[in-house]
């Protein structure tokens, strides 16, 4: 009987540590959608009114808005190809861009999944395509 109990401890115990395993990986996952850009002023900002939150910023469309709980976070956005609306390879070299959510692009008018700045649009991509395929990240 104690052999019994101690073999199911055993079993017991393995089946929680991998659970415990699976839940606690945290494997990012990059989303697709599409990127434009906004030029200056960038404030006042849904986000922060008339603080200056720097350049390397966006406005969040409805897809991640989430009335208004995407303010602060931060998203690595990576330029993965053109939209066949400009540029035909607009994407440059870089690894990607960091920015922070401090404003709102509602709909219709948001074209894209994110409105960057012009300045953290120009560090993934030509200015010139407009509209730009990317993956997006919260970090």
């Amino acid at each position: 009987m104690a052999n019994f109990i101690s073999k199911n401890i055993i079993l017991f115990s393995i089946a929680i540590a991998l659970l415990m395993l699976c839940f606690s990986s945290k494997e990012a996952v990059a989303d697709e959608g599409t990127a434009t850009f906004y030029t200056p002023p960038y404030v006042p900002s849904a986000c922060n009114g008339f603080e200056n939150d720097g350049v390397m910023i966006a406005a969040a469309s409805d897809a991640f808005w989430g009335n208004g709980a995407a303010c602060g976070r931060k998203y690595k956005v990576t330029c993965t190809g053109a939209t066949n609306q400009g540029v035909a390879h607009p994407c440059r070299g870089s690894d990607g861009v960091v920015v922070k959510i401090v404003d709102y692009c509602p709909s219709p008018a948001c074209r894209g999944t994110i409105d960057l700045s012009q300045e953290a649009f120009a560090a993934i991509a030509d200015p010139d395509a407009g509209k730009i395929e990317i993956s997006i990240e919260q970090i």
